[in-house]
């Protein structure tokens, strides 16, 4: 449920965007890696059982500090230690790029185009400044800001990745919406910074890559193109 009016163009100068899950579908090409990954060492799990210890080990690897590349290392090391297996450097670097060129989802690239008519565009994302420019090849919209866990130092939902973003941004936070579909990286720090909130309910009651949180956003969208054709009609 929405709790607040549509939101406007003319209310809001810059709309913030976590990009993996929100943008590209990530939990596609972890699940996809990581299966291949598994069959090369007879190793096997279901879909929707990776994506639950994903979703725990990530943020766990996340708060040890590190590139988002170690991050992503340790945790397909961490899948070999529970499964019996010890991935190979290749199958790391697989692991580790494998989010960087997930594909954007159906609606991202010309939602995108029709917000950037209205809005500058932001990303707030836990990646490297490298994997992400892998990413923004497939977006095909320019972002005036690209905020990374690399150049913070530290991970959503730290709030301390939101506020470097605030302090980077040319307008104060209540012209801001972050637009994300993790409710436990996005969605609760930007409420307990005071930023208004759009989550975009991709995984729509299915497993997903991210921990859960009872955290609640103003605004409630299924994909990305609702969004742009709200703000458009209003």
């Amino acid at each position: 449920m929405n709790t607040l009016a549509q939101p406007r163009a003319s209310d809001y100068d810059i709309l913030s965007f976590d990009c993996y899950g929100t943008l590209v579908d990530w939990e596609t090409a972890i699940t996809s890696t990581l299966q291949s990954i598994l069959l090369s060492h007879d190793a096997h799990w279901n879909d929707a059982v990776l994506l639950e210890h994903f979703a725990l080990l990530e943020p766990a690897e996340q708060e040890h500090g590190g590139s988002y590349r170690d991050v992503l290392g340790r945790v397909l090391k961490q899948f070999g230690t529970r499964l019996g297996f010890v991935p190979t450097e290749s199958q790391l670097i697989q692991f580790e790029e494998c989010i960087a060129r997930a594909a954007p989802f159906p609606d991202t690239v010309d939602a995108l185009k029709t917000l950037s008519e209205s809005f500058q565009l932001a990303i707030i994302s836990n990646t490297d400044d490298d994997l992400f420019a892998l990413t923004a090849q497939n977006l095909l919209v320019s972002f005036d800001y690209v905020i990374t866990a690399e150049q913070v130092g530290l991970y959503k939902p730290n709030l301390a990745v939101f506020e470097h973003a605030v302090k980077e941004f040319s307008c104060s936070k209540s012209r801001i919406i972050h637009v994300a579909q993790s409710l436990f990286h996005d969605v609760a720090p930007a409420n307990a910074l005071g930023i208004a909130t759009a989550w975009i309910d991709r995984t729509r009651g299915k497993p997903g890559a991210t921990a859960s949180s009872d955290a609640t956003p103003q605004w409630t969208y299924q994909t990305l193109a609702e969004l742009a054709g709200t703000v458009q009609d209003s």
